[in-house]
């Protein structure tokens, strides 16, 4: 093995789970975390910045669909969001 490839596994290992996971996403990427042991979903990584952006729906899909997740766990009601009503008429 070459050296380079030995400090490259070095440097590996001592990098924090989290920081392995951020350098294989992308800007934009999310990521599902699941429980090596019993393969229940543990948490969705969501890209900087998309926090108030909709899942994307392939995702939401896999979340109910394999892992038991009620969908309207990813959509905010008017009421829960803070932002009220939009009034429905024009105020001149």
């Amino acid at each position: 093995m070459s050296i380079k490839k030995e400090l490259e596994m070095a440097d590996n290992e001592t990098k924090t789970h989290e920081g392995l996971f951020e350098e294989a996403l992308e800007d934009t990427d999310y990521g599902l975390i699941v429980c090596g042991k019993t393969g229940v979903l543990k948490g969705l990584w969501i890209p900087k910045g998309s926090e108030d952006d909709e899942v994307p729906e392939s995702l939401v899909r896999i979340c109910v669909d394999v892992f038991g997740i009620d969908e309207s766990e990813f959509f905010t009601s008017e009421e829960e969001d803070d932002m009220g009503t939009p009034p429905t008429e024009t105020l001149h």
